[in-house]
């Protein structure tokens, strides 16, 4: 274990209180999964439960120095997310101890059974329960609970416990695994809406260590021009994935970018990660706006029509695929042997970094094996600005490898300002909260702002840098912006009300004809109806829609 106990000295240590403890059953430095306990107070909250094997719970370890007496291993169970690493031990624990409460968000609690595909469905019982969003919850006298979007994958949380005595109150961030860029079909996770919590602990997961990533638009461009390169060398594609997050996220971006729309080519998606397309289906209208919009036009996932064709692959397809190029999405866990057979063509087997996929050295045809990066967590100076808005007194390292999240704690930026801690499994790590601590000034920081694409729907997110100056309420407030290139750069300039009714006085649309230009849900030549198929479209003025309102006289 790693702790910093010589960092920044802002804890009162005549003063301090160990009501807060923190006691890791696993903290997925390889492959373990996640399963931390921690103790608020009387209260014992399990964060997430990755292990395979929970035989270590139902022994009732009692290293916190304040067991319980009661026979359950904790008094409640808060799930971040449906990843494996995270989720895969619920099921047994919930057989295990039927009577433990478990919480997670609504999109989590759907997605979990995808963790067991090998059994009946009708075997696994909806033992999660769902907790709202941004909605403060008390579970438990006197502990609160709250949960935020964490990006990453559809419902992932991060969670914020707060425990209150009549002395004061003790606030605890369980990250999860968290992500701050949007992605396809997830929205990153939003920093003002944790910065201010006045927090005493933060766990944080550290993946990538200090690594440092392009944009994520880089690297989509990136991948997607290797598979490019491949299709034209006549070279079948071969991914690998999860079953949930990025196997949808890859095809969103094949079905997308413009190096494959309209293209005659052939997508098969097969095994679990075809049943977790399935299950996004389902959680439609949990997903961002622009994916909605999108699946309004066309299918989300599965089209034979539109090219590229997107297809399940089905048993009788098998004999079929590879001997033409194409591209498979297959499990993580598949024998790709089955695909890379000799009378198919040669095969381009892409593995995505930190996950780990088994490969053999030879297959039937050939074969050659290269990764790629396409981020699903925050990398090095993400996890460092969360840190730094947040300003907590302790941090808590836990999710990657013993090296990378070594490379974390050494960061003088840290240590100068916080307690470090990066504890081995089954180490108990002490939180002392003082009740004088003298909170860090935030660091410098520069954060630059994101291009996402989706279709043909561009979406640049502002930081708040630029949001927060007084001149922002002057911007564009009629929803409606001009942008031109200036050499190199692209330059954004709002349209003002004058500008725009001077554009529409020239175009005389007499006043009793019905068409966008007299509808009450255009502004700024766009329709904002979510009834309309044109919703969140640019329109002309004189167009037309079956959901058209009159604008009233008043409006």
């Amino acid at each position: 274990m790693r702790d910093n106990l010589s960092a920044y000295s802002s804890i009162d240590t005549g003063e301090a209180a160990t009501e807060l403890e923190c006691f890791p059953y696993s903290v997925q430095h390889h492959d373990e999964g996640v399963c931390l306990l921690v103790r608020m107070g009387p209260h014992r909250i399990l964060l997430d439960c990755g292990l395979e094997d929970i035989s270590s719970l139902q022994k009732g370890l009692t290293q916190l120095p304040k067991p319980s007496t009661s026979p359950l291993p904790a008094d409640l169970v808060l799930v971040t997310h449906a990843h494996p690493d995270h989720a895969r031990g619920l099921l047994a624990l919930h057989q295990a101890f039927p009577n433990l409460p478990i919480y997670g968000s609504e999109v989590t609690s759907k997605l979990l059974p995808l963790n067991w595909l090998d059994r009946n469905p009708e075997e696994i019982p909806q033992f999660c329960h769902a907790l709202p969003l941004r909605s403060p919850v008390e579970l438990q006298d006197g502990l609160v609970a709250e949960i935020f979007p964490a990006g990453h994958l559809p419902g992932a949380v991060a969670i914020l416990l707060t425990y209150t005595t009549e002395q004061r109150s003790y606030k605890l961030l369980y990250t999860g695994d968290f992500f701050l860029s949007n992605s396809r079909l997830v929205e990153g996770l939003r920093l003002e809406e944790l910065r201010g919590t006045d927090l005493n602990v933060l766990i944080i997961e550290g993946t990538y260590g200090t690594s440092r990533h392009p944009h994520r638009r880089n690297q989509e461009n990136q991948l997607a021009e290797r598979i490019n390169r491949a299709i034209s060398d006549r070279c079948s594609v071969l991914l690998p994935t999860p079953a949930l997050g990025l196997g949808q996220e890859l095809l969103m971006l094949l079905r997308s970018h413009h190096h494959f729309t309209g293209r005659d080519l052939d997508i098969w998606v097969d095994g679990a990660v075809a049943v977790g397309c399935d299950a996004y289906l389902e959680l439609l209208p949990h997903l961002p706006a622009s994916v909605q919009n999108f699946a309004r036009h066309q299918p989300l996932f599965w089209d034979e029509r539109v090219r590229p064709r997107v297809r399940r692959l089905q048993p009788e397809n098998r004999s079929s695929v590879g001997k033409s190029p194409c591209i498979v999405l297959t499990d993580s866990t598949a024998d790709l042997e089955q695909y890379c057979q000799s009378e198919t063509g040669p095969w381009l087997i892409l593995l995505p970094e930190k996950i780990d996929i088994k490969v053999n050295k030879k297959y039937s045809a050939p074969t050659t094996v290269e990764s790629y990066l396409l981020a699903q967590h925050s990398d090095g100076p993400g996890t460092t600005q969360l840190i730094h808005n947040l300003r907590p007194q302790h941090v808590v390292f836990v999710h990657g490898s013993p090296a990378y999240l070594a490379d974390l704690t050494c960061l003088e930026e840290l240590q100068n300002r916080y307690h470090i801690h990066s504890p081995a499994a089954e180490t108990l790590v002490e939180l002392l909260i003082g009740e004088t601590f003298l909170q860090p000034a935030p660091p410098e920081t520069n954060y630059e702002g994101e291009l996402t694409e989706l279709g043909t729907v561009v979406t640049i997110t502002i930081p708040e840098a630029i949001t927060g100056d007084s001149r922002w309420r002057e911007f564009a407030d009629t929803g409606l912006i001009e942008a031109r290139w200036q050499g190199e750069e692209l330059v954004l300039r709002g349209l003002t009300q004058r500008e725009l009714l001077n554009q529409n006085s020239d175009r005389n649309i007499p006043p009793d004809l019905n068409c966008c230009g007299t509808c009450r849900h255009q502004r700024g030549q766009r329709c904002w109806n979510p009834a309309s198929p044109l919703y969140n479209f640019r329109v002309t003025l004189e167009g037309h829609c079956p959901a058209f309102e009159r604008l009233s006289n008043g409006e």
